[in-house]
């Protein structure tokens, strides 16, 4: 998909990501713009938006698919995307990266899965502040001000039919269930066309270093970030 491969380079069957492409796509993309995604970071990785991207790119759209991302990928990584789907994406060494679940029906016309990764990966890069922040404050809890990090876990989806148009993708409902100080989020979406609901999906994200909920902490939080965006 020629506007992805801006994002990564490819060589002797691998793929590798720098930093600068990894936080360009979060940024221009994505428009995330989690501090874990800036070049230099000492914690920077890849986004997880990026990885399925490239993956969606690959392997076409198919009804049914699961996506689950089992390590922080660092930049430069040599990665490795099996020609089988439900081999999924791992580092040269063979540790598995990504894991990946596809069923049913398939398209690989590249304009509609183009449209369909642009649409998730611009909902996907709103999960901070706009939707996490509400859902922190009703349980009382935050991420670390100084050391903010949720990780992205897994997301699934099904559609009903593959035979949509001008898709888009809303927000339903959210959870978060808090164990001390870590936090599993589960963001379940809907996708819809003109004609109506076409699909379901869930994104699961895990929220690191809980501490009890401050409000100015968390307001100057938002404020840094949405500078950011500005």
């Amino acid at each position: 998909m020629e506007f992805l491969e801006n994002y990564f380079e490819t060589a002797a069957g691998s793929i590798t990501i720098s930093g600068q492409q990894g936080s360009d796509f979060a940024k221009s993309v994505a428009t995330d713009f989690n501090p874990i995604h800036d070049v230099g970071s000492k914690r920077f990785c890849v986004p997880g938006d990026l990885l399925f991207a490239i993956a969606l790119s690959r392997y076409g759209l198919h009804q049914s698919m699961t996506f689950s991302f089992l390590d922080m990928v660092k930049a430069d990584s040599e990665l490795v995307y099996s020609n089988d789907v439900n081999q999924g994406v791992s580092y040269a060494n063979g540790k598995p990266v990504l894991g990946i679940s596809a069923s049913g029906a398939s398209i690989d016309e590249p304009m509609a899965i183009e449209s369909v990764l642009r649409k998730y990966v611009a909902f996907s890069g709103q999960n901070f502040p706009h939707i996490l922040m509400p859902l922190m404050e009703q349980h009382q809890v935050m991420i670390n001000p100084g050391r903010p990090l949720v990780i992205y876990e897994s997301m699934s989806f099904d559609l009903k039919t593959l035979n949509f148009d001008d898709l888009d993708i809303r927000l339903e409902q959210t959870s978060l269930d808090v164990q001390g100080k870590r936090g599993n989020a589960v963001l379940n979406f809907s996708f819809n066309d003109k004609s109506g609901e076409v699909g379901r999906g869930a994104k699961k994200l895990v929220l690191s270093g809980l501490r009890p909920y401050d409000a100015d902490a968390v307001k100057k939080m938002c404020d840094d970030y949405l500078a950011c965006v500005a």
